[in-house]
């Protein structure tokens, strides 16, 4: 079976990485029986529970264990998942997708920021995040992931405090 590969980009740099690496470290979390977690950059692109995002920004497990069917495709990461309860659909652009990690010890990968120019082309709002928590799309800053003796089954953890313009290289840190 042959499948012909997505029509490179007009700048000759070829489709993105990042749905390729996304997908390659959630099977590495799988197969090594960690929880996948993706930190998402929310705006109106991104459907998620409102009630759920602090700072733009919400963490997801998207383990199978926590999604029904879950698709990591090229352009969107879709699924099923329970919020207090109830079943929502979530669906993610590749693009807003910041970081995945596994939570047990923090490794993974952190991606850059969506640009301001991907954000203003969308087609449509699927959620308005609360405009308190509004704050620029730039300067995202990650610490990184402490593995704890104890694992707990809290719901998914939140992203650490507003970000530090200019703070140094990003890492993921894990908050209870």
């Amino acid at each position: 079976m042959t499948t012909t590969p997505p029509p490179a980009s007009p700048d000759n740099q070829g489709t993105s990485t990042r749905p390729y690496l996304i997908r390659a470290l959630h099977d590495w979390c799988t197969d090594n029986g960690f929880t996948p977690y993706v930190a998402v950059f929310v705006d109106a692109s991104v459907q998620v529970p409102a009630e759920y995002v602090k700072n733009n920004e919400i963490v997801l497990n998207v383990g199978f264990e926590a999604t029904s069917g879950l698709k990591l495709g090229n352009d969107f990461i879709e699924f099923k998942a329970r919020f207090g309860g109830v079943a929502r659909e979530i669906v993610v652009p590749v693009d807003h997708v910041v970081a995945i990690y596994a939570r047990e010890n923090g490794q993974g990968m952190a991606f850059p920021m969506p640009t301001a120019e991907a954000a203003a082309t969308e087609p449509q709002a699927l959620v308005t995040p609360p405009a308190a928590t509004a704050r620029p799309a730039t300067g995202l800053r990650l610490a990184s992931v402490e593995p704890s003796a104890d694992a707990d089954t809290s719901p998914d953890p939140e992203p650490s405090g507003p970000a530090t313009p200019g703070a140094g290289r990003p890492a993921l840190k894990r908050v209870k």
